[in-house]
């Protein structure tokens, strides 16, 4: 890469679905009819709004990855796919290893459109899996079958160099032996990266309802711990381990584009609801949000020229808590010569508390050494409780 070009991504949010998941509390939404030829302009256009907004701060970007997430955007036409592509390489140029990934299903329609999307310009394949067991995704509320997950899998790798898969555990009733022979299932394929979300109850969405009504048991928490340190195990065994807090990759296979989040990289969101973060000037950084509802965002577009909820300038105090929480999620945790702003001030000024810091060094929640600092495994397991005790 030129060393005057700065690295960029760009997230395209495609905010529908064929059905709204009970766990999800994604900006996703059902439509049975949209007009796809309004949508596609409506994200052209803002992706050469962005082009022209950042222009004015005369820092030459290249792209490293495009993400393309929802929703389910599978659902998109490959067309509006590669138009999209091609209009974001116009505007910024492409790194040589460029990663663009896609959000899909492995629901037979969707199956049926992986060449054309590749042939689109979609390089790596994310797919929504989230079980191998019949009943655990009928109660999850998915679409496909295992079978189809497994046809829907087989087909991905042939043709995608790259695919990964989500799955959820922690479900309720699940053992650790269920567990432990889905893992395995899902290493027989070898993709070099997974992603393993412990279930979480999420405020609004159909779950926490069940969960709020004492319909829905999830494992106790030492239940969770053990279904947790077993993932790490076999994990680690496949060497594939956790560079993040929920994702597994081989050396070398991790996801670029998320990457970008938690090192605190420079990415436009585009799309309903999605974010954006983009450096503006020495230590300035501008936070975006684009408007949620779907057909609000594609009027504003229509009447007002943008789709933009809010664009403000985030303080050095709000950069470095955005930076902790992003930073700590990863294995490695954060160079210190990256801070944009070093600890001592941040203590100085009472951003992070000192005293709660070294509480949770001592007692190896934290580790900071001469040139970073990371959580512990037993940190990043409760990182929230973690960054809530210390901001």
């Amino acid at each position: 890469m030129d060393f005057l070009l700065k690295p960029l991504s760009l997230y395209i949010h495609w905010p529908f679905c064929l059905s709204k998941c009970p766990y999800c509390d994604f900006n996703s939404h059902v439509r049975q009819t949209f007009d796809e030829e309004a949508w596609q302009e409506g994200l052209l256009h803002e992706l050469e709004r962005y082009a022209d907004h950042i222009k004015t701060w005369e820092q030459p970007y290249t792209l490293q990855s495009i993400f393309f997430g929802g929703g389910t955007p599978s659902l998109m036409q490959p067309q509006t796919v590669e138009r999209l592509i091609d209009k974001a390489l116009q505007l910024w140029g492409r790194d040589p290893s460029l990663e663009i990934t896609l959000e899909a299903n492995p629901n037979s329609v969707e199956v049926q459109r992986f060449q054309a999307l590749r042939q689109a310009g979609i390089n790596r394949l994310s797919l929504g899996i989230q079980a191998f067991n019949d009943t655990a995704l009928k109660q999850l509320g998915r679409q496909h079958s295992t079978q189809e997950a497994l046809k829907a899998l087989e087909i991905a790798c042939d043709i995608f160099s790259r695919v990964s898969f989500d799955l959820i555990y922690a479900r309720p009733g699940q053992t650790l032996q269920d567990w432990q022979e889905e893992l395995i299932k899902a290493l027989s394929f070898g993709t070099e990266h997974l992603s393993l979300y412990q279930l979480t109850i999420e405020p609004g969405t159909a779950f926490a309802s069940l969960y709020n009504r004492g319909e829905l048991i999830l494992p106790d928490e030492e239940r969770s711990a053990d279904l947790f340190e077993m993932t790490q195990a076999v994990m680690n065994n496949s060497q594939r381990p956790a560079y993040e807090i929920s994702n597994h990759a081989k050396k070398g296979a991790e996801c670029r584009h998320n990457l970008t989040y938690w090192t605190y990289q420079d990415y436009i969101g585009i799309g309903p609801g999605a974010h954006g973060r983009l450096t503006c000037g020495p230590l300035k950084k501008q936070a975006t949000r684009q408007k949620k509802s779907p057909e609000g965002w594609l009027r504003s577009i229509q009447d007002q020229g943008h789709g933009d909820a809010e664009i403000i300038q985030l303080s050095l105090q709000d950069q470095l808590k955005e930076q902790l929480l992003m930073g700590l999620r990863l294995t490695e945790g954060i160079p210190l010569e990256t801070l944009v702003m070093p600890l001592e001030q941040a203590f100085a000024d009472k951003i992070i508390n000192h005293e709660r810091w070294h509480h949770l060094c001592q007692n190896q929640y934290l580790d900071v050494s001469q040139d970073r600092i990371k959580a512990t495994d037993s940190g990043r397991q409760r990182l929230q409780a973690v960054l809530d005790y210390i901001l």
